[in-house]
């Protein structure tokens, strides 16, 4: 199977169509990151596609090559934001300072992309502000109808922008998190949220921040749903070319280092841009984010991590120690796959999501259980999966350490604790 975007002999660039030439990292094949297994498919076979970072030497945007229809990973999601308590907290946080910052009430109007199941808009309605959720996957809108979240089930771009703005009106302040790295037209989307914002409103954007990924080897949050990796210089290119301007910026340590964008028209000069954002350019440029030596040498680190945590399990393994995981995460699935790690290392994992229970991880056909299950296992190790939540997580387990149990944690490198 071709990529769809080519560009001669070269995949090309999804923004700009430059041929991609530079190698970010090659984690081989894996399968779709959420396309978990159920007990009857353990007979049949997986699809698996390339997990090969290219970077752009013309406009330095980091992506995968579009092999799947964002249809066949998002219409029917397992991924339910409201599982991670400290998610939820993270979005009520947002949702306070957002309507002190702008003033929101009543009158206001708030559009989320890519709104899940109503983890953060519910709290705008709790404090009586007007919002609406688009929500490709129908499994996922359904639970956010349910808690009084208005929602709408479908893809976002430039066509479905008109007929919101049309149908629904133009927000003040159009947010989306951890979605900008899933659209694989990125100037269809960006476009889109051009079309859709009120003339004087604010869009907020949360996405991985590359530089983190490639400081601290995150390389399990590259997943086929993650067409691009972005960083600073290389998302405010792209938001300039349809007329957006990035005012504002705040670093988060959510996803293990992310970062929040403001944008707003270009031609709204209302909003001034910030030190914040001339910093952060700055220390990106400085870093070499806009030269492609600074991307060479990223894929070296990656298979040193890989073998330092494979010996780590083999060691455990061979002196009798039972390792079990926690959480079944798409980054999780990412590194099993990549570390070639199965029930001959890891015996099982668990999750709090009970969708996923009772199913398998893909490619790897670990089982996934009730995290109760952790107490009658009794591991000797706890190999967590989402290591951004270790602390959510070694408090919700902590009572592994009834039984001299320990945790794990493979990235940025492993660290029993």
């Amino acid at each position: 199977m071709l990529p769809k975007q080519m560009n001669g002999s070269h995949a090309a660039c999804r923004f700009c169509s430059a041929p991609l030439r530079l190698t970010l990292v090659d984690l081989g094949l894996s399968p779709l990151c959420e396309s978990f297994i159920r007990p009857e498919q353990l007979a049949e076979m997986e699809p698996f596609y390339p997990l090969h970072v290219y970077v752009c030497e013309q406009c330095f945007l980091a992506q995968l090559q579009e092999f799947v229809a964002p249809s066949e990973i998002f219409t029917e999601y397992a991924y339910f934001s409201s599982y991670s308590t400290s998610w939820v907290d993270h979005a009520r946080r947002y949702v306070e300072m957002m309507i002190a910052r702008l003033k929101l009430g009543p009158k206001s109007k708030v559009i989320e992309i890519a709104s899940n199941d109503g983890y953060l808009l519910q709290h705008f309605v709790a404090r009586g502000v007007p919002v609406l959720g688009i929500e490709p996957a129908a499994n996922v809108a359904k639970v956010a109808i349910e808690k009084g979240v208005p929602s709408v089930v479908r893809f976002f771009g430039r066509e479905s922008a008109a007929t919101l703005a049309a149908e629904h009106g133009r927000p003040d302040l159009l947010l989306g998190n951890n979605v900008l790295a899933h659209v694989p037209d990125i100037n269809d989307f960006v476009g889109g949220m051009k079309i859709l914002l009120a003339p004087h409103g604010v869009i907020t954007m949360e996405f991985p921040h590359l530089q983190r990924l490639m400081a601290e080897n995150q390389f399990d949050t590259i997943y086929h749903e993650h067409f691009s990796y972005l960083s600073f210089v290389a998302v405010e290119k792209i938001f300039a070319h349809h007329g957006l301007t990035l005012f504002d910026v705040d670093e988060l340590r959510t996803h293990g280092g992310s970062l929040r964008i403001y944008a707003r028209h270009s031609e709204n000069s209302a909003l001034a841009v910030t030190g914040r954002v001339r910093e952060l350019r700055r220390r990106e440029i400085d870093d070499g984010f806009l030269t492609p030596e600074r991307y060479r040498g990223f894929g070296e680190q990656v298979e040193a991590t890989k073998r330092k945590l494979l010996t780590f399990l083999i060691d455990a393994k061979e002196r009798g120690k039972r390792v079990v995981g926690y959480g079944a995460p798409g980054k999780g699935n990412t590194l099993l796959n990549y570390c070639g790690i199965r029930t001959d290392l890891l015996d099982f994992t668990v999750d709090a999501n009970p969708y996923k229970h009772g199913r398998f991880t893909p490619g790897t056909r670990i089982p996934i259980l009730a995290p109760e299950k952790i107490r009658e296992a009794r591991p000797d190790y706890v190999l967590i999966l989402p290591w951004n939540l270790r602390e959510e997580i070694a408090q919700a387990a902590g009572y592994i350490r009834d039984w001299g149990g320990r945790f794990v944690v493979p990235i940025p490198s492993v660290e029993v604790f």
